[in-house]
C-alpha cells in the first residue's frame, strides 16, 4: 500500500513538473487530471489552436526503461477514447488535435528532473478516430 502512495507521489510531482514545462513552452493548460469512469488524462492543453492531450509518466530511475515505454497500445487506446469523449462532451470536435507523451525521470537527490517531450507522440487508435 504505501509503494502505491509514493508512486502517486511521485506522479504529482511529475504532472506538476509537466504543467510548469509546458506553460514555459507556452501551452495553455485547459484541466489536469480529467477523470471520467473509464479513466484519466494527465493533462489538457492548448498549443496555439490544436487541443494536445498529454501523458505524464514520472519514475526514479530509468533503471527499468525509460518512462515513456509504459504508454502502452492499450493506453493509448483509452487515452483516445478519453481525448474524444472530452472533445465531444466540450464540443471541440472540428478542433485540430493531438497527443503527446512527458517522460520525467526524477532521481532521489535531484532539485529538477529531465525531462523529455515527444510531440505527436502516437495516432488515435480504438474505435474513437480523429485528425490532427
Amino acid at each position: 500500500m504505501a509503494g502505491k502512495w509514493l508512486s502517486r507521489l511521485l506522479g504529482d510531482k511529475g504532472e506538476r513538473a509537466a504543467v510548469r514545462f509546458l506553460k514555459q513552452l507556452g501551452y495553455s493548460i485547459i484541466a489536469r487530471q480529467y477523470r471520467t469512469d473509464q479513466g484519466e488524462i494527465d493533462v489538457i492543453a492548448l498549443d496555439g489552436e490544436t487541443v494536445v492531450f498529454i501523458e505524464v509518466k514520472t519514475r526514479k530511475s530509468d533503471a527499468k526503461g525509460q518512462p515513456y515505454e509504459a504508454v502502452t497500445l492499450q493506453k493509448q487506446k483509452q487515452l483516445t477514447r478519453l481525448a474524444g469523449i472530452f472533445l465531444k462532451k466540450q464540443q471541440l470536435l472540428s478542433q485540430p488535435a493531438r497527443f503527446d507523451v512527458i517522460s520525467i525521470v526524477w532521481g532521489a537527490g535531484q532539485s529538477q528532473p529531465e525531462i523529455q517531450h515527444f510531440q505527436n507522440a502516437f495516432s488515435p487508435s480504438g474505435e474513437f478516430q480523429f485528425y490532427t
